[in-house]
Order: structure tokens, then C-alpha cells, then sequence
């Protein structure tokens, strides 16, 4: 009877993509034309599944790139040019600024390509292939195999699978579950290391009202930057920048549409979003809202105050911490928005409802009751435990790692471990010594020892304030004694004795590395003391907890899959490749509240401020923009396009995603979400769930008009093939009204109207 059961799922999951019709998800372009492609087509695609996703022949997965693994970019050129978002190149400008040559603050353009800036360890990763290896990691696998033994075969599957697919170090491989377990897939990449910093417009421009407009609409922000990809004489990537490489020539570059969108308009977006939590069940929900977020949020504004307070006072310590700031902003403001969204639109008791359903379901059907009965009461029971320790847990990554000492102290783990297992093994000792000292100068470049103090006592002090005290580490009992509970004080003598403050100290260690002194250095025994706690205090427990939480939350997601057989999921976002589509759609935020789909340049006279850092426009940019001199980057109407807005479904990690129409050609770059929808990683909301995107005449005219590097432009794909396929009204009266010139234009393009721009003979890159 259960194996007849467990049949009749396997069918019908092999069933369900036939029933796919929705602008939510994330999808996996292996299943476009199986899942999608009748529902893209309906929306305004004219490109076949093949075209979009084919392992032997050039498409669209060939032009769209995981940058650093944590961003995406995409080609715009045959010489291996790259965009992204500027907060996706903002590590790369700030680490190759200096205050005497700011590029961040000012804008970088390369005029030759020796002046294209480089990075170590930063790479590319460009989809190979993927594959459905489901039936082959659960091969043998049945409902009554124990879960531990379950667990350790999969992993071990999931290894060879990923091993033998990388064909000697030839690819990068590796295997991810979806649906919590239920199915896997392989993913196969090419990597390339050297990519070369091309340029990006002037932080005011690229970060165009700062904290203040993060997450929200409208937006005005040019947020774009340009790399380039290169890889040896025979187009094979290298590990790391040399001398000798030359630009990579994709298989596939993105023609860059100058036509511009309207309302209705179809847009897809290929990236690799980061994570979604789409199935967390209501009990993971609420301690999301109650307790996570709020100590997130909590620690982190503490963080940014004292930051911000020391780099308002010194304009090189602001250039050391703009990226760290940046960083540790951006999510800041979203886990307060995330709450404030979970409250409004009563997410957590949305998801109670769905489970009562659930269980109503499984209740009516013994086989079901068998199988199923007992999963949400698992899940249930492990968070009602978890509860106890969340806290702890957030406050060690949020505070005790929200300093920089200790995460330095950190990464002297590895030496510790060979001083102490091994300490006649120089060879081990030289190695473990070569790897701290690598990332060295970088890490002191951009570090302060007096804002570092300052955070370490505000953000250790939280955490021996709110931390149910047998949850605390042995040294707060230290301060408590020897320091009459002031955290001040203690951070005082940490600061003054550890040689993990500034390089030349630990570069002095590092000569002579000993057991001793490691352990003797109060900024290591800080550390030791909270890692030796959360190890044996606070992760045993929570493992007990979890034990079964992994079962369980298959067996959930397989019933509500099984239970809503109407309905398609995709599954959640785990930085893999993926592409979602929706249309040009403005959107009614608020009672009375009504936005637009699209902003023009006309907004970022009315935002500017020149005693508001966030809203300073440049001299020459404000010149431009009052003489509206726009070029050939203009709409209709006259005006420059900056932003707009479509219903495709993102997160974090789409950053820097193409925004594409329905022919393929791009319209956009993907650089947010909107502050309404800010539960979007936790449940989708189609009236709601907004994507925001520089519009790329806006990067265009940025490139050609603002920065004066038109060779880039000429270098690119330009095509400008009128009224956008679509269903909107513009589509639609293009349709009927003016079928004529549409045919003319379609023959004209078919002859070869597009228009072409060769790059210049060495000429230089943004």
C-alpha cells in the first residue's frame, strides 16, 4: 500500500509542470519548455525554450554569469564585456581607490585596456549545463530508510556526482536539493578568474539616494558597473590574472535595446537569486518576526551608528568602511522591512491557515495520515526548542562577528590547530602561517583599531545584556569580575594588548608563531571564549532539536506539493541559475497611493540636495540634465528614462540580473526590490512584488554622455526595433491600429535593420 502511495506521488509530481500559469517563481531554465513556455509566450516571449536554455548550442544561459557568487552579470559585448550593478563592483572601486584618487567617489573610466583594473579572487561562474540527478541520488532510497543512513548516502551521491562531473578540475560542479529534499539537480560551470574592473559612474550617481531610497519606489539611481572577462589565447579560463590573456568571447552576448518599455511590456530575468524561504513553515515565521529580525536589526543599527559616526569625522577612515558599511546597510534596512511586511500583511497567519488545510487534508485519508501526520508536529516541536538558543545564535554572528577583531581572531583558527596537534610539523606551521598572511594588507587597509574598539564594546555588551546568562561565554564572567561589569574597560585592555590591532603586530607573530602567545592574546581568548561556548553549550542542544526537523520538512513540503496538485512550485532560490517573467506593471502601494512603472531624469533634479550626501547630483551630471541633453538616449516624450519597474519575481543575488524583453534583447538591469513586498522571500504577492531596473538607456547615456567613453557604447550590440512585443495597451494598439509598419519594421530587421556599432581598434573600456 505504501509503495503504491509513494508511486502515485512520483507520477503525479511528473505530472504537475503541465498545469504551470504564474508570474511567481523562480524557475529553473531546464524545465522552460516543459513548465513555462505556452505562459511566457502568452505574456509576449518570441524566443523558443531553446533559445533561452540549450546545452549544445548558444542561448541565453551563456550570456548571463554568477559574479563572485554573489552577484550575476551578464555580456554585452563579443570582447567579454560585463554588467552589473554598482553595488555589485562597489568592493572592487573602493578597494582601488585611494583618498588622492577616489574612484569611487568620482567615477572610473579605462581609456586603454592597461588601465582595465584587476582582482584577485574575483571570478565568473558560466553554466555549462544542468541535470535532473534526482533518481539517481535517491536510488534505493525508500520512506522506511533511516534518516541518518538516508542523509549520509545522499551526501555521499551528491559528492561523486559533483566530483565526476568536474573532469579534473576541468569545471566546477557541484549537486543542491530542492523542495526541501525532494528532488536534486547538478549544476556544471566554467570559472573564470580574471576579471578586470572596466568602470562605473560616480558613487552619486551609482548609489543615488543612499540609505534613504534603499528598497523603495521611485528610484532614481544610475546603479551599474562594467568588468570584462578575460581567459587565455584559446578562450579557456584561468585561475587568476595574467599578463598574456586576452578578452573572453562569449557564446552568446545580449543586444541592448534602445527602444524602451511600456506598461504590459513582457520582461524576463535570468540570475542567480540567492535564497528564498518559501516554505518556512508558520512556527520558523514567527521566530523570524519575534526574535531573529529584531536582534538583527538591533545589533546591525548599532554597527552603522558608530561607523558612521567615526567616518563622518575622517573622509580616509570613510573610504576604508564604504564597502563594509554598504554591505552591512543594505540587509539592515531589509529585515526592518521584512518585519514591518510580515506584520502587515499577516504572513505568519496566512501560513497557519495553509497548514490547518494541510492537516485537515492529510486527516482524511489514512495513508496520507501515515505518511504525513506527524511532520508538522516535528517541525513544530523543534522550533518550540530552537526558540531557547535562536538568540544566542544571532548574537554570536551579529555581534561577537559584527567585530572585526574577533573575526581576525577567527581565521587564526587553522595556525591554532596545527600549533597545538602538530607542533613539530614546520612545513604544516608554514603553510597555516602563508595563508593568514595572503589577505593581510588588504584587511588592515581598510581597518580602524579606534572604530573597531568602539564597536567590540557596544556590540559585546549587547550580547552580555540580552544572552540568558547560562548561554554566555566564560568571558563575561571575566568582565564581570575583573572589570566590575564594564565592557568598556575590558575593550579597552583588549585593544591595548592584542597584536591582532594592526598588521605590523600580527606580521611579528606570524615570524615566530607560538602556541603560547596565541593563546595568551586577549583578542584570540575572546574569541576562543564565545566559539568554545556556541560549540559546547549552544550547538549540541540545537542539534538534538533539529534531529528530525530535516525529515520532517521534506515530508511537509511533499504534502503541500501533493495537496495543491493544481498548482506549480518552483522551488526555492539557493543561488542557483534561474529566470522568472512578469510584465512592465506600476502598482497601487497604499491606500490612495498610486506609483508609476517608470522615472525619468526629471526626478533626480526634484530629489537633488547638495547638503544631503545621498542626494547630491555631479556638477557635470546636473548640467546635462538641466540642458536635457540627452542624445539618442531620450524617449518619445522627450524625456530620460532612469528606472521602471516589472512584477518579476527576485531576491538577493539577482543583483546586477539582465532585464530582458520578449526578443531577447536587453531593457534593463535588475538592482532591487520595493519596500511593500519586502516579505517576498517568505510568500510572494503578485499585487505587490515589484523588481526595479535601471533603465539601460539611463546606463547608456551615463557611459556615453556623462563619463564620455562612447567606445564602450560602440563596442555593444545596438538595436532599436520599435514597439516592444507584448500585451500591454502600447503592444496591443500597435497591433491593431498599425500592423503595416510593424510588418515593414519585421522585414527591415529581418534584412538586417538592426543596428551594429563595431567596437574601435583598441579603444579603451568604461
Amino acid at each position: 500500500m505504501r509503495k503504491n502511495h509513494w508511486a502515485k506521488i512520483l507520477l503525479l509530481t511528473l505530472l504537475l509542470p503541465l498545469a504551470a500559469h504564474a508570474d511567481e517563481g523562480m524557475w529553473l531554465p531546464l524545465f522552460v519548455k516543459r513548465l513555462n513556455q505556452a505562459d511566457m509566450q502568452k505574456k509576449g516571449l518570441k524566443l523558443t525554450a531553446e533559445e533561452i536554455y540549450d546545452v549544445n548550442n548558444a542561448s541565453l544561459k551563456d550570456a548571463v554569469v554568477q559574479l563572485g557568487g554573489f552577484c550575476t552579470g551578464e555580456f554585452v559585448s563579443k570582447q567579454g564585456l560585463l554588467l552589473t550593478n554598482h553595488h555589485c563592483g562597489y568592493d572592487a572601486l573602493q578597494t582601488h581607490s585611494t583618498p588622492q584618487n577616489n574612484i569611487l567617489q568620482n567615477g572610473f573610466f579605462a581609456t586603454t585596456p592597461q588601465e582595465e583594473k584587476t582582482n584577485p579572487g574575483l571570478f565568473v561562474d558560466i553554466l555549462v549545463r544542468m541535470e535532473d540527478v534526482t533518481g539517481k541520488v535517491l536510488e534505493g532510497i525508500t520512506p522506511g530508510t533511516p534518516e541518518q543512513e538516508r542523509v549520509a548516502a545522499v551526501q555521499k551521491r551528491q559528492r561523486e556526482l559533483a566530483d565526476a562531473a568536474k573532469e579534473n578540475g576541468q569545471y566546477v560542479a557541484y549537486v543542491r536539493d530542492m523542495f526541501g529534499g525532494n528532488e536534486y539537480y547538478l549544476f556544471v560551470y566554467q570559472r573564470f578568474g580574471d576579471v578586470r574592473l572596466v568602470g562605473a559612474p560616480p558613487e552619486a550617481v551609482g548609489k543615488f539616494g543612499g540609505d534613504t531610497d534603499n528598497w523603495m519606489w521611485p528610484r532614481h539611481t544610475g546603479d551599474f558597473s562594467m568588468f570584462r572577462v578575460y581567459a587565455d589565447k584559446n578562450n579557456k579560463p584561468t585561475a587568476q590574472p595574467q599578463a598574456d590573456n586576452v578578452p573572453y568571447v562569449p557564446k552568446k552576448h545580449l543586444p541592448v535595446s534602445l527602444q524602451g518599455v511600456s506598461e504590459g511590456d513582457f520582461a524576463m530575468v535570468f540570475g542567480f537569486p540567492g535564497r528564498t524561504q518559501r516554505f518556512l513553515p508558520a512556527a520558523g515565521l514567527q521566530m523570524t518576526l519575534d526574535q531573529t529580525n529584531p536582534a538583527r536589526i538591533k545589533l546591525r543599527d548599532t554597527r552603522l551608528k558608530l561607523w558612521k559616526e567615526d567616518m563622518d569625522q575622517d573622509a580616509a577612515l570613510r573610504l576604508k568602511y564604504a564597502s563594509k558599511y554598504a554591505g552591512i546597510a543594505n540587509y539592515w534596512k531589509y529585515y526592518i522591512g521584512q518585519n514591518e511586511g510580515m506584520k502587515r500583511l499577516k504572513t505568519v497567519q496566512a501560513k497557519q491557515a495553509e497548514e490547518n488545510s494541510l492537516m485537515q487534508w492529510i486527516g482524511q485519508d489514512q495513508t496520507r495520515a501515515q505518511q504525513y501526520g506527524e511532520a508538522l508536529n516535528t517541525i513544530n516541536q523543534a522550533y518550540a526548542g530552537m526558540r531557547q538558543y535562536n538568540l544566542s545564535t544571532q548574537y554570536i554572528q551579529e555581534a561577537a562577528f559584527g567585530t572585526e577583531i574577533v573575526t581576525l581572531a577567527a581565521r587564526m583558527m587553522p595556525l591554532y590547530t596545527t600549533l597545538k596537534n602538530s607542533p613539530a610539523d614546520k612545513a604544516a606551521i608554514s603553510k597555516a602561517v602563508a595563508d593568514l598572511k595572503e589577505p593581510l594588507t588588504d584587511y588592515f587597509k581598510d581597518y580602524s583599531a579606534p572604530t573597531d574598539k568602539k564597536v567590540f564594546a557596544a556590540l559585546m555588551g549587547l550580547y552580555m545584556q540580552d544572552v540568558p546568562k547560562d548561554q554566555q561565554p566564560d568571558v563575561f564572567q571575566t568582565v564581570q569580575k575583573q572589570y566590575g561589569g564594564s565592557m568598556q574597560k575590558y575593550a579597552d585592555y583588549v585593544f591595548a594588548n592584542s597584536f591582532l590591532t594592526s598588521e605590523a603586530k600580527v606580521n611579528a607573530f606570524l615570524a615566530n608563531p607560538t602556541l603560547a602567545k596565541l593563546e595568551a592574546d586577549p583578542g584570540f581568548k575572546t574569541y576562543q571564549s564565545v566559539y568554545t561556548n556556541y560549540v559546547q553549550n549552544i550547538l549540541p542542544k540545537l542539534q538534538g532539536m533539529q534531529a528530525g526537523l530535516g525529515r520532517a520538512n521534506r515530508l511537509y513540503v511533499a504534502a503541500l506539493r501533493e495537496k495543491n496538485s493544481q498548482k506549480v512550485y518552483s522551488p526555492d532560490a539557493n543561488s542557483t541559475i534561474r529566470l522568472s517573467y512578469g510584465t512592465v506593471r506600476p502598482y497601487e502601494g497604499r491606500d490612495a497611493v498610486s506609483y508609476d512603472y517608470k522615472t525619468t531624469a526629471q526626478g533626480i533634479l526634484e530629489k537633488e540636495d547638495p547638503t544631503n550626501p545621498e542626494f547630491v547630483v555631479p556638477k557635470k551630471e546636473l548640467e546635462l540634465l538641466k540642458m536635457k541633453d540627452y542624445g539618442r538616449f531620450a524617449d518619445k516624450q522627450g524625456n530620460l528614462p532612469v528606472a521602471f519597474i516589472t512584477d518579476n519575481d527576485i531576491t538577493g543575488g539577482n543583483s546586477g540580473s539582465p532585464v530582458i524583453n520578449g526578443r531577447g534583447e536587453l531593457i534593463g538591469i535588475a538592482f532591487d526590490g520595493n519596500w511593500e513586498a519586502m516579505t517576498g522571500d517568505l510568500a510572494y504577492d503578485p499585487e505587490l512584488k515589484r523588481c526595479i531596473n535601471v533603465d539601460i538607456r539611463y546606463v547608456l547615456w551615463c557611459i556615453e554622455k556623462l563619463g564620455g567613453a562612447k567606445s564602450l557604447v560602440d563596442e555593444m550590440t545596438i538595436v532599436n526595433n520599435g514597439p516592444n512585443p507584448g500585451v500591454g495597451p502600447a503592444a496591443s494598439a500597435s497591433a491593431t491600429n498599425d500592423m503595416s509598419d510593424v510588418e515593414k519594421m519585421k522585414v527591415k530587421t529581418e534584412k538586417g535593420g538592426k543596428t551594429k556599432i563595431k567596437r574601435k581598434k583598441d579603444s579603451a573600456m568604461l
